[in-house]
């Protein structure tokens, strides 16, 4: 998926994934998943995309800042 949000690109082919996590089980409405990805520039973002009860009924990407990504993955790895 590719946005552009305040001029900045947000790519999920080409920037990294450096985490995911998934809520739920696969057909759950309410399940999600979250990835977390890093730009060539530097920038990070989450891609998440789940069922249709969930926080993410359609793909979306979200920009977040550095501490912001260093929050998520100390929360997803504790």
């Amino acid at each position: 998926m590719k946005v552009v949000l305040k001029k900045k690109t947000y790519n999920t082919d080409t920037a990294t994934k450096v985490g995911n996590v998934n809520i739920g089980i696969f057909g759950d409405p309410c399940g999600y998943e979250e990835n977390l990805f890093q730009t060539l520039k530097g920038d990070f973002f989450i891609y998440g995309r789940g069922g249709e009860s969930s926080r993410y009924p359609r793909e979306h990407i979200i920009p977040i800042t550095n501490a912001e990504a260093q929050s998520w993955i100390v929360d997803c790895n504790a």
